[in-house]
């Protein structure tokens, strides 16, 4: 019994840590993978350097993207398109009263 009440603050504090740090971390890649698996050519979007551009073709190879800014074209690595940053800027602008 002893050994059971000793262990239970560890096994507590790794639950913690799984439930507060771990799991939304893994939620949040997961989201941020099908983000950059649904993108499609002429979606405008956001770097994570904060270039906007829209994007004009993919290339499988080496999972990277061709991206049309006003002052050329350049390519990315998908990984570089920022989801937050991307959804906010297609996101319907609200109405102010």
């Amino acid at each position: 019994m002893g050994d059971l009440t000793s262990m239970l603050p560890i096994v507590a504090m790794f639950a913690v840590v799984y439930f507060f740090m771990i799991a939304p971390q893994m939620k949040r890649a997961k989201n941020e993978k099908k983000f950059a698996a649904e993108l499609k050519r002429g979606d405008k979007i956001v770097t994570k350097s904060g270039m906007h551009g829209k994007i004009v073709e993919f290339n499988e190879k080496d999972n990277s993207c061709v991206i049309e800014t006003m002052s050329g074209k350049l390519k990315f690595d998908r990984a570089a398109i920022s989801m937050e940053s991307s959804r906010a800027l297609n996101a319907p602008v609200k109405e102010k009263k």
